[in-house]
């Protein structure tokens, strides 16, 4: 099996072209593939269509820089505190690009994602019936069960061009552990038709086959393997390091005008060449004092007969 590690510059520039659509923050809040998005932005993409069930603030900062003309999600903002002023400039007056919204709830995306996965045209649910993300969504439909004529609504698969996966660890082979919450992670690297894994730790193959459950997905589903410590920060990774709070609540402070959005991505994202740069213009005391607090590890397993 080939080695599929390579740099996050040539991972994005060889596997997200302009007009892709693109999975992100698959585990909610955790392990959201900032670095990644920084890079996006740092290559100007164009023509994004952004697939997730909420990403904090990397929606809303692609969608500021210009990347991103559609989004099927089922919340975009920042979680700690609520508005995201990009995704609202763009939708309320298209700055700095008109934007088009498929609203799902994080079920739905969820089902869409896993009728990706496994190959169906749809998925069945009902907790939508009557809601107005049923009664506006483009191609939501309502139908009656064919085993019992109640209604119901199809909700159709999700395919990703890509999915963007930030772990644990991965190996060059491109098998990667993640563990903690994991929300739809597992779905879209199923149904996506590639997926680009960032992570903390690059290990050898022996440590991730001696955990075979762990591994989230095919290695024949992997485009490229990037080594990114910090690659999911201000994002927490669990047994690496904590939620960076004050970081959300600077960037909803800095980013309310379009001036101050264009001061902070050039700042935070134009002004660095990398995740290394990032880091270091971070600071190592902010950093530290993210790491984990105490360890918690699992009780080994064994896999013998």
């Amino acid at each position: 099996m080939s080695e599929k590690v390579m740099t996050m510059a040539e991972a994005i520039a060889r596997h997200v072209p302009d007009g892709s659509s693109v999975a992100l923050g698959l585990a909610l809040e955790p392990l959201i593939p900032f670095a990644a998005g920084h890079e996006l932005i740092r290559q100007g993409r164009r023509g994004l269509t952004l697939i997730g069930p909420i990403s904090d603030i990397l929606f809303d900062e692609l969608i500021g820089a210009g990347c991103v003309t559609r989004v099927i999600a089922a919340w975009v903002g920042n979680v700690s505190e609520g508005l995201g002023y990009c995704y609202r400039r763009a939708m309320e007056r298209g700055e700095p690009c008109a934007l088009t919204v498929e609203d799902h709830s994080n079920y739905s995306i969820s089902l869409a994602l896993l009728a990706g996965a496994l190959g169906t045209p749809y998925l069945p649910m009902h907790s939508l019936l009557g809601s107005d993300i049923a009664q506006d969504h483009p191609t939501i439909r309502e139908a009656p069960s064919p085993l019992d004529g109640r209604p119901h609504l199809l909700v159709p698969a999700l395919r990703p061009d890509v999915a963007i996966i930030h772990a644990q660890r991965a190996d060059a082979q491109g098998r990667a552990h993640v563990w903690g919450g994991l929300g739809v992670s597992e779905e879209a690297a199923l149904a996506a038709r590639g997926v680009i894994y960032t992570a903390e730790e690059i290990v050898p193959a022996e440590v991730i086959l001696s955990d075979p459950n762990r591994v989230l997905a095919p290695a024949l589903k992997t485009l490229a393997v990037v080594h990114a410590p910090g690659g999911a920060h201000p994002a927490p990774v669990q047994g690496y390091y904590n939620r960076d709070h004050a970081y959300y609540a600077e960037y909803h402070q800095r980013t309310g005008t379009l001036e101050g959005f264009a001061e902070w991505l050039a700042e935070q994202v134009m002004g660095v060449p990398d995740r290394a740069a990032y880091l270091e213009r971070l600071g190592v005391a902010r950093w530290r004092a993210l790491a984990p607090r105490a360890r918690r590890l699992a009780a080994p397993v064994d896999y013998g007969y």
